[in-house]
């Protein structure tokens, strides 16, 4: 069977509008982008994972009003990172034979949030508000529409989970001859109702949040974008496993016996025909709530069977970039995995030092931690709301 790889990658982060300066903030710095604002909880600053407001974004007057959004800008300011190389794939293939798939999970609930403010205030929506904004497969149909493709384009919306399906649709799509190429990965930008969505389940922390620490107390919120051209074309990185469950146990706790996650990551290494021995690099789900910390640290020792594997958390970097987080923190596995990372640097688990008791010991990675030479095997978690559990695992080729 024929390999799937992720040729090219276009992210945006609070790491970084570039993938240099995140290579370099997560690999050589070890910097965190999360950082204080109350612009989406006024009067209650909150640690959030906010993209650079430097950020050049295309400008919106021409685009149809219901495509307007910053979620869509976003997006968009990823794929210039690598258009040259879709648009490349598009005139190699044609373009019936490119497809886009994108997980979100905000998309314009920003926009919308802007005109109900104005609708209290003055009794009317604004002009600029078409409720079209909220569309969540938005970003999918402006991407698509952005290339002049007319491959299969459509969106998955599963929460935590949504972006690492994507990827796993991508490769189905290539797998069954739907697609030569497609574009893949995830956009999700901050607004008020997920900060008041997770503030209301009592789930956000005051500081920045803490991965299996004693003392974690919930997650901090982030945002970002991160876009993979997926094709068969030979390239350093590919995707050669990925597991997908669900666990029917609750809306927003995690089964704690792990078996859904189980599930999923089992799945992943037997597709991807590796061991668990053979596995080098763990990116956790890792969300610093008490509970999923919990599910997850189990399921590790389980799998992997205690201390021969690097784990890390990368929220505390990025903040939870949602429907996004899936694909960035791929990314983040991605760039540790390219050539130039000869010494084999790993993304660090930042946190407070202080062991809970009543989690298995794991292997942190630390600013210090190094392979010797990049990442062979990668394995990165994602666990949603209402029990979407996806498992993908990278190899370097």
């Amino acid at each position: 069977m024929s390999m799937i790889y992720l040729n090219q990658l276009g992210m945006i982060s609070p790491l970084g509008n570039s993938l240099d300066a995140t290579k370099r903030a997560l690999l050589e710095l070890a910097r965190s982008g999360v950082a204080l604002s109350d612009d989406y909880s006024p009067g209650r600053p909150l640690p959030l994972g906010r993209i650079d407001g430097n950020l050049p974004l295309l400008p919106m007057d021409d685009w149809p009003l219901p495509d307007r959004s910053r979620n869509n800008q976003i997006a968009l300011a990823a794929l210039e990172q690598i258009r040259p190389a879709v648009e490349s794939a598009i005139e190699r293939y044609g373009d019936a034979r490119v497809g886009v798939v994108i997980g979100t999970s905000t998309s314009g609930v920003a926009e919308a949030e802007a005109a109900l403010r104005d609708y209290v205030s003055t009794g009317a929506l604004p002009e600029g508000f078409h409720y079209g904004q909220q569309e969540l497969a938005s970003p999918a149909t402006v991407l698509a529409r952005e290339l002049g493709i007319c491959g299969p384009a459509y969106v998955h919306s599963s929460a935590c989970a949504s972006s690492a399906k994507a990827l796993a649709s991508a490769a189905r799509l290539i797998r069954m001859n739907a697609c030569d190429a497609v574009l893949a990965g995830g956009v999700d930008t901050l607004c008020r109702f997920t900060v008041a969505g997770f503030a209301a389940l009592e789930s956000l922390s005051t500081t920045r949040c803490n991965p299996l620490s004693r003392n974690r107390d919930g997650i901090n919120i982030g945002e970002g974008a991160a876009l993979f051209l997926v094709s068969r074309e030979p390239a350093t990185v590919s995707l050669r496993g990925w597991g997908e469950s669900s666990d029917g146990y609750h809306m927003s706790a995690p089964d704690p016996a792990g078996v859904g996650g189980r599930l999923a990551l089992e799945q992943a290494l037997a597709r991807a025909a590796v061991t668990a021995a053979e596995i080098e690099y763990v990116n956790l789900h890792g969300t610093a709530t008490v509970q999923n910390d919990a599910m997850e640290a189990e399921l590790i020792h389980r799998v992997f069977g205690g201390h021969h594997v690097f784990v890390s958390s990368t929220k505390p970097f990025t903040g939870h970039a949602l429907g996004a987080a899936g694909a960035i923190e791929a990314g983040l596995c991605w760039l540790a995995m390219q050539d130039d990372n000869r010494t084999g640097k790993l993304p660090a688990h930042l946190w407070d030092g202080s062991d809970d008791p009543k989690l298995p010991v794991l292997q942190l990675a630390t600013p210090t931690t190094r392979l010797g030479h990049p990442p062979r095997w990668a394995v990165s978690n994602s666990f949603a709301f209402g029990g979407a559990n996806v498992t993908l695992v990278l190899a370097r080729d």
